[in-house]
């Protein structure tokens, strides 16, 4: 059956409003049409409301055990990142809460969260693991994530992270990448519970020479790979992406120039994470004038997870993004649509064009910049998925 979602103010492909109200026709999930006039079987009329493509958060550890409230405090007491991290806080103390849940502990635990994304228009969402880093419980993290999206009408895209901090107790790194890493990652591939693989480069985690083995197997499975880059310093993460023809590289705070344009020779897009640059009280920006120079697209997620961006409004992001990174509003929206969706090689949704998935927002909002620019306001009136309203 046809629907057409008439008189709706369509974001194009340009991210500005059309002139004129638009018709957009959809069947079996997707569109077929855009213009005046059309026809379907059945009518929605949108009421002049402005129609975007549905949101995409390309980068969340949303599966997670336990609460680091305790930590919020003594960031604001002054201890830093590296010293909770070292003392074991941080991710350590997430991975103890995580390997005590089931996996039906873990979806339930999921859900709140993923609703709260919902509720203002993700209809894409990247979940990663990370919060095991033993074998087990990694797997059962992505067996969790991949449930969300049969118990939500949402796009699940899933990630293997088991680089995401060494275990405690743990000295012989290149074993720890040998042995969980990358033998975790032939197993969770071989259940079909991964599309791809990140790491975490940084001092405090791993180094491009450690993560070199890791991203060869991701080749060998034909796995893309994306990578936590130079958030808290500079590590040639970002040049170690590039030269594997990265998805993305996230955070990357301290990229330079220089990686700016290695980046851009490879495609890889450059993930921006607001929220934890606020959590964290970061002062260090991304380097947002060199990744346009360099041509680099750039992508905007909430990064929510339980320490650092305890976030889940792609809304709020597109606020900061604005408002903490010079970003302007079409390149705000865009980053949780078309570039958002580059990050995860997604070539079928971020946009409204005839052929792609019809997922799509309508918002009681006369353009883009109030999205962007109201704080604590969900002005949305519909969340359309593969063409139904959800």
């Amino acid at each position: 059956m046809q629907t057409l979602w008439a008189n709706a103010r369509v974001i194009t492909g340009t991210l500005g409003v059309a002139p004129h109200p638009l018709d957009v026709l959809t069947e079996d999930g997707r569109i077929a049409d855009i213009g005046v006039g059309l026809r379907g079987d059945r009518v929605v009329d949108c009421g002049g409301a402005l129609m975007t493509p549905g949101l995409v958060d390309c980068h969340t550890h949303l599966v997670f055990g336990g609460d680091r409230a305790r930590e919020f405090e003594l960031r604001l007491e002054g201890a830093g990142y590296e010293q909770i991290a070292r003392e074991g806080g941080g991710i350590a103390s997430t991975v103890t809460a995580t390997r005590a849940l089931s996996e039906d502990d873990m979806v339930a635990q999921a859900l709140p969260r993923l609703d709260a994304l919902l509720a203002e228009g993700v209809t894409t969402i990247e979940v990663k693991s990370g919060y095991g880093l033993e074998i087990e419980t990694e797997l059962r993290m992505l067996r969790a994530a991949r449930r969300l999206a049969r118990a939500r009408r949402v796009r699940v895209v899933t990630t293997w992270l088991a680089a995401h901090a060494l275990p405690a107790g743990t000295t012989d790194r290149a074993a720890y990448i040998d042995d969980i890493c990358i033998e975790g990652l032939n197993r969770a591939h071989a259940e079909g519970l991964v599309d791809a693989v990140d790491a975490f480069c940084e001092g405090i985690a791993f180094s491009t020479d450690e993560l070199e083995p890791l991203f060869d197997r991701a080749a060998d499975l034909g796995l893309p790979v994306k990578l936590h880059a130079e958030q808290l310093s500079r590590q040639g993460g970002c040049r170690l992406a590039a030269r594997h023809g990265a998805l993305s590289a996230d955070h990357v705070e301290y990229a330079a120039a220089s990686d700016a344009a290695a980046m851009a020779r490879a495609g890889t897009v450059a993930v921006l994470l607001p929220g934890a640059f606020y959590t964290l009280r970061e002062t260090r920006l991304p380097p947002v004038e060199a990744f346009r120079e360099a041509g680099v697209p750039m992508a905007l997620a909430t990064d929510c997870n339980p320490g650092t961006s305890p976030l889940t409004s792609l809304l709020l992001t597109m606020n900061m993004g604005a408002t903490l990174f010079r970003m302007t509003v079409p390149e705000c929206l865009a980053g949780v649509t078309s570039v958002a969706a580059q990050a995860l090689g997604l070539a079928d949704v971020g946009v409204i064009a005839p052929g792609k998935t019809a997922d799509f927002c309508l918002w009681n909002a006369d353009s883009a910049a109030q999205l962007v620019a109201r704080i604590g306001f969900n002005p949305l009136k519909y969340r359309v998925f593969a063409g139904e309203i959800a």
